[in-house]
Parts: structure tokens; sequence; C-alpha cells
């Protein structure tokens, strides 16, 4: 078939030749130019490609001649010609990477074959180019004609000898590069990753029961094994010995070969034990240095915002160790990878940083990178996915093949577009350790959402859900989604707790009649006007608006523009402020919190009916069902008034009288526990201490004793029941109550006890008497409710100020 082909085309080049009348073919002087010396295959290409192409498709020579007694015969042979120089350049091609450890002089001895070959065909072009300025000069006669065939024949047959020659040594080449690992003493790094099977090795693929699926992947390799070329780094060339080889010892989906032991994939192995002891910092310089070489936008943010509140957060580390009775931990090896500065996603987010962009996630960074710090982890931040491939031993390629060695990290602090990045980066090593990734999540994973299978059969499929991490996995912004662990941030004024006592001492802390409005971008204020309006008849309305240089301002003409302030100076203007005004947008961000931690009471919006994914675009497509009923939910909820006022903004006397009540209320400054420096340290202690999503037994923390069971009414969710009773959920302590010994503890006289996969379930429902319990423990679920089903809920007492921690463990 490939002759046929080199055949047809041959022939469909000489086509304008193939008449009864005679026909001309001419050959310019100039219309051959090859390199004296090439340096591969692509120069021998292109100088054939040149020489058949002025030969068969020009048309100027003038010789009476027959098509079939010509051009015909003078095509085929260089149509031959071209197959044995296809069969050389094909398998060079495709090896598109030397091996490792190899000279410059070696690579010059490679090329010498092809420079060879160029210099042949460049003699032959030049041959041409004479015989081309003899025919130009005198007629051709059809004596001229055979002698003309004949000098190509001669020079056709010595090319198709070199190209015999050079592919013996080619041959050999390749032969003792396959041997090179089994005779050399010293491999290279590259060539342990080479799997190599004998020369004369025969391979039949095995049907073991013990690998139900060797077969079926020993076929998807034969045939996709170019895809990627992480598996030709592993030595997978397309053999069968290849493959199975590469099956066994990196994938583990095929038996050893006969006469080898099984042996574990080398990303399975367990790496070194860290001996050090995690201790308590009184310094911040280890971070300094993992963030020193860094100078994009957003990590000069982390570092600025780090190096404002380093003395908080050292005292707050000093003040643990002080109260603490723990016993000293190991130090936990942890990455941070917040993927939503690597790529393209990274640049777009990089360059909002200076324009009012979202910078509450980088806040969370920050804190958490001076909390691990701190709390005496090692710790590794990347924002870049190249350095991410490095760091966890990647396969170079598409991400198709497990990474190269054993996940060197304890944990992995990364987002949900760091969770795509490792995937991608990791291939089948990637189930394998996510159980020790932690996702920075801000408005949370409901389990629902999580478990793909579920999701996609009872219409809960998103673009953010289905990895199938434990929920608790998901660290959320504020404790809105206890399915989820609640990670959150620090105060920066409330760090500042003691520069803030003396301001009040001294009768310093003073507040102007004046409001600072909670938006950054202009599409925050629009259809806003009038709400604004009504605030500033009673107090001097101030915005910090990104102004772009050369554009008018689209603002109301009596508020008052700073312009994007820098923190500290936004922080000040708030010092002075009464009042922080919501717009509506953005939801639950750092910045209401800031706000009451100055002293500055919150006015924000009422939504009625609440926001959520079904109303709203911003959380259409997020995998939560939560019903927002105001800007800020934690603030309305956990804080209230005096220092939360929630309005209907379309209603100009409600938020007339709320301002006039705001004028006559004082208030000091305030801030839970959570969000100081000493609360996010517990909290992230906590965790880190007793959270290990690796292990295969039932969570043993909280511990069973913080567990107060609560049978819900029809149609609320755990959250809502427990929340009622002043508790919060505990997804953790679910599996105590999913047995039907608790149902009967209840008094719930069930007529039938099913056990399915359901995130409804354990729950009762009382037409039938029919009592559900939980098949699939990834669904255990806080957050789910349904009109016809009393949720058996695992509620738990808190510390004052901080939901996350059970009162006895501290």
């Amino acid at each position: 078939m490939l002759i046929k082909s080199f055949r047809s085309h041959a022939l469909r080049d000489i086509t304008p030749m193939t008449n009864h009348t005679p026909s001309s073919i001419s050959l310019p002087p100039n219309s051959i130019s090859c390199p004296m010396v090439a340096s591969g295959p692509k120069e021998v290409r292109m100088c054939v490609y040149v020489l058949r192409s002025n030969i068969c498709k020009q048309g100027a020579m003038r010789v009476t001649l027959r098509p079939r007694s010509g051009c015909l015969v003078l095509c085929l042979c260089l149509s031959v010609f071209t197959l044995l120089l296809q069969s050389l350049w094909v398998p060079v091609e495709m090896t598109r990477e030397e091996p490792d450890g190899r000279s410059p002089e070696e690579q010059g001895q490679h090329g010498l074959g092809f420079r060879r070959l160029a210099l042949r065909l460049d003699a032959l072009s030049t041959h041409v180019q004479r015989l081309s300025k003899e025919i130009d000069a005198t007629k051709m006669t059809k004596d001229d004609l055979s002698l003309l065939l004949q000098s190509f024949r001669k020079d056709q047959q010595g090319v198709a000898r070199l190209v015999e020659r050079e592919l013996k040594r080619v041959s050999q080449r390749l032969d003792q590069l396959s041997h090179h690992h089994h005779q050399s003493n010293t491999p290279s790094p590259h060539d342990n990753h080479k799997l190599h099977t004998g020369p004369n090795e025969k391979c039949e693929v095995p049907k073991d029961p013990a690998y139900p699926v060797c077969v079926e992947k020993v076929e998807f390799l034969r045939a996709h094994w170019q895809s990627d070329p992480c598996y030709a780094f592993y030595g997978v060339d397309g053999t069968t010995c290849s493959i199975l080889t590469y099956l066994s010892q990196i994938e583990d989906f095929c038996p050893p070969p006969l006469g080898r032991n099984h042996s574990v994939p080398p990303w399975h192995h367990k790496p070194q034990i860290y001996t050090e002891k995690a201790e308590i910092r009184a310094t911040l310089s280890p971070l300094y240095e993992v963030i020193s070489n860094n100078s994009s936008p957003a990590i000069r943010f982390i570092h600025s915002r780090v190096e404002r509140m380093s003395e908080q957060w050292i005292q707050a580390g000093l003040k643990m160790r002080q109260s603490s009775n723990k016993t000293v931990s190991s130090q936990m090896r942890v990455l941070l990878y917040p993927g939503a500065l690597a790529g393209s996603v990274g640049q777009r987010f990089e360059a909002m940083v200076d324009k009012g962009g979202p910078l509450g996630e980088l806040v969370q960074w920050a804190d958490l990178s001076a909390c691990l710090t701190i709390l005496g982890q090692n710790l590794t931040l990347s924002a870049s996915q190249h350095q991410l491939h490095s760091l966890i031993g990647a396969a170079p390629g598409r991400g198709s093949c497990p990474i190269q060695r054993p996940l060197t990290f304890d944990i992995v602090y990364t987002d949900y577009h760091g969770l795509a990045h490792l995937k991608g980066a990791m291939g089948l090593a990637f189930p394998h350790y996510q159980c020790r990734f932690r996702i920075l999540d801000s408005f949370g994973t409901e389990p629902a959402f999580n478990l793909g299978s579920y999701a996609r059969r009872h219409g809960y499929k998103t673009l953010w859900g289905s990895w199938g991490l434990q929920p608790l996995q998901y660290m959320t912004m504020f404790p809105h989604t206890p399915d989820n662990s609640f990670l959150g941030f620090v105060s920066e004024e409330a760090a500042r707790a003691e520069v803030m006592e003396e301001e009040l001492e001294s009768d310093t802390y003073g507040k102007d009649k004046i409001a600072v409005v909670y938006g950054k971008q202009d599409y925050m204020w629009q259809g806003k006007s009038e709400y604004v309006k009504v605030i500033s008849e009673e107090l001097e309305t101030h915005a910090t608006v990104y102004q772009p240089a050369g554009h008018a301002s689209n603002l109301p003409s009596f508020i008052r523009n700073h312009g994007l302030l820098t923190q500290e100076h936004f922080l000040q203007l708030l010092r002075r402020a009464k009042v922080f005004v919501g717009l509506g947008f953005p939801y639950e961000g750092p910045a209401p919190i800031e706000a009451i931690a100055l002293g500055c009471i919150f006015l924000q919006p009422r939504f009625d009916p609440p926001h959520s994914s079904d109303n709203n675009d911003f959380y259409k497509g997020k995998p939560t069902t939560r019903q927002i009923s105001s800007q800020h939910p934690y603030a309305e909820e956990f804080i209230s008034k005096p220092h939360v006022w929630t309005v209907d903004m379309t209603n100009r006397t409600d938020v007339r009288e709320a301002v006039k009540a705001i004028l006559r209320t004082e208030v000091k400054p305030f801030t839970p526990r959570e969000f100081t420096c000493e609360g996010m340290l517990e909290r992230v202690h906590g965790y880190i201490t007793h959270q290990n999503f690796c292990s295969k037994s039932v969570p043993t923390w909280p511990p069973e004793s913080a567990l107060r069971a609560h049978l819900g009414p029809l149609g609320q969710s755990c959250v809502s029941v427990c929340r009622r009773s002043s508790l919060v959920c505990e997804p953790a302590l679910f599996h105590h109550l999913n047995s039907p010994a608790v149902f009967n503890r209840l008094g719930l006289g069930c007529s039938s006890m099913v056990q399915e996969i359901n995130h409804l379930f354990p729950s009762y429902s009382p037409w039938g008497r029919r009592c559900g319990l939980q098949q699939e423990p990834l669904l255990f679920s806080c957050a789910g409710s349904d009109p016809s089903h009393r949720r058996l809920c695992p509620c738990r007492a808190h510390l004052p100020g901080q939901v996350a921690l059970y009162p006895d463990i501290l």
C-alpha cells in the first residue's frame, strides 16, 4: 500500500505531461539548492522534495518522448528512492528525546550518516543542474534521454546502497542503546525509569484473574502509547514486552514477567521517615525565605500582609506555647500550591490584584502560610505549574503516567484549580495520594456534589464538584458549610488588639460621621444609587473604587472616591468611619470582619428571596444548595446587632430608619475569637493533629462523647436542626447514628429498614415508617434536606467564638 501511495503521488505530479503530444521538461539552473552540510533528516528530506518537485513538476525541457517510456520511468525510480529514505527518516523522527548524558561529540557522530546522505544528494543535484544547462543549450535526442536515465539510475543505486548501510548502522546503534542500562554500572536517573526487556524475549499477554484489566490495558497502550511522551519515558516502545513491563512495574495492572517477583511501583514506596519535631516558632524567617524569590503581584501581597502582621503572629504563638500542655508532634512537610495563581488563570488573576480584584483568597493564603510557619511545620510554597511538576516528581508528558517517586509532602494545600493541575500531573498516583490534599474552597462543597457518580445520577453535577474527596478536606472561608472544615483567616486589626486598647484608653479612637461603601469596582454600584443616596443624606459617603487613568468616574456626584487604597490606608479610613456599607456584592468577603474589628457598624442588604444556584448567576454551578439571605450570612447570624444591621435595600424608609438608629448606637470593636491569630492557630493545629483522611478506620475526632443526637422536623437540614439548639452539625460523628439501634433508642418504630446511597440518610420517613441507613460514607451530609424526611443529626457544642472546635479539646 505504501508503494502504491508513492506511485500515485508521482503520477499526480506528472499529470500535465500525460498527453500524446510532445512534452517539455525544464530544470532551471538555480532550481535546486541543498546545504553542503546537513545536520539531520529534515535537510535531507527537503533536498529530496526539491529534487523530485523540480524534475516531475516543471515542464519546459524540450524533449520528444512517450510518457510511458520517459517521465513515468523516471518518477517511478525517484518514488522508490524516496521510499528508501522514508524507511530511515520515520524511526529517527519518532525518537524525540536523546538519551541523558550524551556528549556533544556522540551527538555529532549520530548525525554523520545524514551528512553523508546530504552530500550525496547535493552532488546529485549539481549533476542535474549541469545537465539542465546543457539541455537549455541544445535540443535533446532519444539517445540523450537514455543516457540521462542511465545516469540517474546509477546515482539512485549508489544512494540506495548508502541508505542500506546507514540503516544497518542505525539499527546497531539502537540495539546498543537498548542494552545500555544493563551494561552500565552507573545508570543515569532517566535510565532508571527505562523498562528493558531482552532483545529476543517473546511476550504473551497473561490472562490472570488477579489482574482482570491487564488485557484491556495492553490493548489500550498498543493503540495509544504514542499519545503521551511519558510512556516512552518509562520505556514503552510499542512492543508487547515493553507494555507488559510498564503495566507490571509502574501501573501494577499486569502480573510480573515469569521468573520475576512482584514489586511495588516506585510511587507506592514509603518516603523517608521525617524525624524533625514541630515546635512553635518565634520567627517567620522560614516563610520569608520561601516566598522571597517570587515577585508577582499576588505573592507581593501575601508577603506584605505577613510582614505587617508578623509581630501579632509571633505573640500569639508564644501565648499558645505557654498555655499548651500538648506533646510535641512530628513536623509535617507541607506544600502550599494556590493553583489560581498558576498558568493562564493565574495570569488573569495577577492582572486584577492591583485593580480592585478579589483579594479574599490571597488573605487566606497569607494567613495560612503564617499560621503553619508559627506551628513549626516545614513549608514549601509554589505558584508555578512547572515547579509543581518538579516538586512532585511528575513524569515528562501530559500526565497519563504516575509520578516517578513517592509524594514527599504529608499535606498539600491547594484550590480547585490546583486540584486539576495535580490530577493532570500525577496520573494513576492521584487517587492514591488524594487523601493528603486540602482544598481552599471559599463557598463550600456539599457531599451530594462531591461524589461524581451520585451527582450525575441525581442532578448535582457541576463544573466544581465530583472529586470524590472526604467532604472535610474542603476548607472554607467562613463556617457556613459544616460538611467542610472551616479554615478562615485573621482580622488584621484584631491582630493588633493591644494597640487598639491603648488608643481606646487615650480616647483617640474617635468616629467621624462618615460611611465607607464596600465595593471596589464600578459594576458593583450598578442599580444602587438610590440606596446609597439615602445613606448619604445622613452620612458623608466615601468610596474606594478603582479608577483607570484617563477614565471618567461613573459614581454619583455625592460620593467622595479615594480610588483603590493600599490595605494600610484602607484600614485608616475605616478607623474614622461610623458605618461600612454593603452593596450586596461581593458575597462573604473578609472586609466586613475587618470593619467590625475597627468599631464600624456593618449595614448590608437582605435578599428576599434568598440567593442560590437556582436564581443567581454567581452561585449557579457552585457545588452548594445554600440559601444566601444577605450579603454576609456569617455576620448576620453569628455577630448580628448591634454590630450588623440587615435591611431591605429597595425600601427607602427601612434604610433611612436603620441609618438613624445606627447613629444613635455606640459599639466597641469586636472580633470573634476564630478570626484572631490565636484562634486560627488553635484551629489549624487541631486539624493537623487530628484529621487523618488516609486512615481506613472511622473518624475518632471529635470523640463520641461530644455527640448530641437530634431528630429534625420534616424538610429541615441538620445545619438548621443543630443551629436551632445553639449547636453545630458535626459530620465526623454521623457514623455513630448510622445503625438500627439509634432509631430504637429514639423511639422510632421502623416498619422497614433500608440501606441506600442517599445523601439524606440516616433519616426517618413517617410515610410507611421507613428508616434509612447510609451506605456510602462520603454522602454523610449536614446540608441535605427533603420535605419527606426527618434527618438524624449529629450535633455538638463548640467553644465560644470558635465553632470548629468542641469545648474539651483545649
